[in-house]
């Protein structure tokens, strides 16, 4: 049986004041639902640092235009045009059929029907969702062809304990709702990345998702962890990126922007980090820029080993909203970290960002820094007391069919 299908054609808390009120209206919807190292790493507890007024029951303007609605299983595509920020036009397979993958084994230079690597790989647009929860422990890096959705929900789905996924050369991507943990960096050799190119790789560093020179990427609600060097990596000039909605956790470097600080062609970088939760035994980079633009907002951060907002080569960066929770490491209380001794002309911006236990943002430059999206990128960024409501749900969702997820 063909895996391809043609598409169908088919407050809580009391608030203060109206303007407030008006504000949470017109943005969300309410439902019903020294050496650091991670050795020996014990949590903390995290429940005296969230504040009792916040709403326990709000979306993120992300989920509130799709989570609300009990068909999502029979109109998948529909989440295409909920992103914001600069990955908004990122459609993925929303113009193509649906692919199933049944099958979690893989073969890097001649998958089989019915496997990931055979759905990304090809050239038509695919929107490729799962029969069933599976663990895919893939051979090499996973090579994802452009126009192509990996939409985990209504099953659990793993990518884990091999090389793990990339996005070279490609645009319109989305990344939704799977777990990519524990990878390992990938060997030299052969790996196919269409139906019609077999290619020798020359293996690759083991991030969980790496972004090398694409552009219009999505990654929402995924969970990562442990990977053998970053979790997330934009390189290479890519842009128009928004990474949201997921869940880091124990890892050392988490998220690069940006190749390196000599270059230049990372001046187009723009990426959106938003409605996101940093962790527990998380140590650096979230993000570090170099060069490009990013727009950190409503991010959670429950605690970092050295930093959390780093750069170099002069990147700007505008943190707006995020809820940022210290460690309790006295000499690790600083949000940002910059890799220059000359940085005081470059432009870095706080608004609307809570601090707690001894948090604290050196801001830098003059100016604004506001993202300048278009109409259609653009959202409204909550006052940070609001993050730990709406990052609640960071994460893969388990999604249940004929219910609003």
């Amino acid at each position: 049986m063909s895996q391809i299908a043609q598409p169908n054609s088919a407050m809580a808390a009391s608030l203060t004041s109206f303007v407030l009120f008006s504000f949470l209206l017109s943005n969300f919807a309410l439902t019903s639902q020294a050496a650091y190292s991670l050795e020996g790493y014990t949590s903390k507890p995290l429940a005296d640092y969230v504040p009792s007024v916040a709403p326990k029951k709000v979306m993120n303007v992300i989920d509130s235009c799709w989570r609300t609605r009990s068909n999502w299983a029979t109109n998948r595509r529909a989440l295409a045009d909920c992103a914001v920020g600069f990955g908004k036009a990122a459609i993925g397979g929303k113009y193509g059929a649906i692919y199933v993958v049944t099958n979690p084994y893989d073969n890097p230079i001649n998958p089989a029907p019915g496997t990931l690597r055979y759905g990304v790989i090809q050239t038509s647009p695919l929107w490729i969702i799962f029969a069933r929860d599976m663990v895919i422990t893939l051979k090499n890096e996973l090579i994802v062809n452009s126009f192509k959705t990996i939409d985990g929900r209504g099953a659990k789905v793993e990518i884990a304990y091999g090389p793990c996924i990339t996005v070279q050369g490609v645009t319109n991507v989305i990344i939704h709702g799977i777990s990519i943990y524990d990878c390992k960096p990938g060997k030299a050799g052969m790996v196919r990345s269409s139906p019609t190119h077999v290619g020798k790789r020359g293996g690759c560093d083991g991030d969980a998702i790496s972004i090398f020179a694409s552009s219009n990427i999505w990654v929402d609600h995924c969970y990562l962890a442990r990977s053998a060097d970053g979790l997330i990596d934009v390189i290479r000039a890519s842009t128009a990126v928004t990474i949201s909605n997921n869940y880091f956790t124990q890892h050392d470097k988490v998220m690069l922007l940006g190749h390196s600080d000599k270059f230049t062609a990372d001046k187009v970088m723009k990426v959106t980090v938003a409605f996101n939760r940093f962790g527990e035994g998380l140590i650096e980079r979230m993000p570090r820029v170099r060069i490009g633009y990013a727009h950190v907002a409503n991010n959670r951060y429950d605690e970092w080993k050295m930093y959390a907002i780093g750069g170099s080569a002069n990147p700007t960066i505008f943190s707006e909203g995020n809820y940022f929770i210290a460690p309790d490491n006295s000499a690790s209380k600083e949000v940002t970290k910059r890799e220059a001794s000359n940085w005081r002309n470059w432009t870095w911006q706080s608004s609307k960002d809570v601090f707690k236990n001894g948090a604290y943002f050196v801001p830098s430059g003059y100016g604004s820094c506001a993202p300048r999206y278009t109409r259609a990128q653009s959202f409204k960024a909550a006052p940070g007391y609001m993050v730990p409501a709406l990052t609640s749900d960071a994460g893969p969702l388990r999604c249940l069919v004929g219910k609003a997820c």
